[in-house]
């Protein structure tokens, strides 16, 4: 188990691996990168199958990726230069990113694990939080153990190993934060 990564240590007492750097870019530069991103990124309503229903989240997404894709006209620097600060970091390398904006913080995400198929197996999730900060919570699928940290803004979270296997993570909601968020999770898609 990979206890402390360069003096950054780890969230997880067993089965995984998430490291925190908090903020790795300024104030001013994620605020900047925030406004930017809310008024270029094409935002989208996120579907889903919930009980057999189909249903529109409040919470609104966008997908970049190398293939079979490729990065847009205005977005490609800033989400390339994202991508880049975030290999530096983490020591991996994506090919896709998965945005997401919450408006305020009544939206959230549920228990979940990121374990589609096309994701490289115990492959690497790199996070990027821009905007309000939001507690961010972790779940042990057998003991149900909880750790729960701050996602602050121009912090970067990385979720490694085996943690999508053995923990589910969500972002609560709160009524507290009336401002919102950008999330930008980096991640390897492999040819199936």
């Amino acid at each position: 188990m990979d206890l402390f990564t360069d003096g950054i240590r780890n969230l997880l007492p067993y089965d995984g691996t998430v490291h925190y750097f908090g903020p790795i870019i300024s104030s001013s530069d994620s605020d900047l990168l925030f406004h930017s991103l809310l008024n270029t990124i094409e935002w989208k309503q996120d579907e889903a199958i919930i009980y057999g229903k189909h249903i529109l989240t409040k919470r609104k997404v966008a997908w970049y990726g190398d293939r079979p894709f490729a990065y847009t006209y205005s977005r490609t620097t800033k989400l390339l230069e994202l991508k880049s600060l975030t290999e530096v970091h983490s020591q991996e390398k994506y090919n896709s990113c998965l945005l997401n904006l919450y408006h305020t913080g009544e939206e959230g995400m549920a228990w979940h694990s990121d374990g589609e198929k096309d994701l490289k197996k115990n492959g690497t999730i790199a996070s990027i939080s821009l905007g309000a900060e939001r507690k961010f919570s972790f779940k042990h699928k057998e003991s149900k153990l909880n750790v729960t940290t701050v996602l602050q803004n121009g912090s970067l979270l990385v979720m490694k190993d085996e943690t999508q296997a053995h923990w589910l993570h969500r972002l609560p909601p709160t009524t507290k934060i009336r401002t919102p968020r950008i999330n930008l999770t980096f991640r390897t898609i492999v040819d199936q």
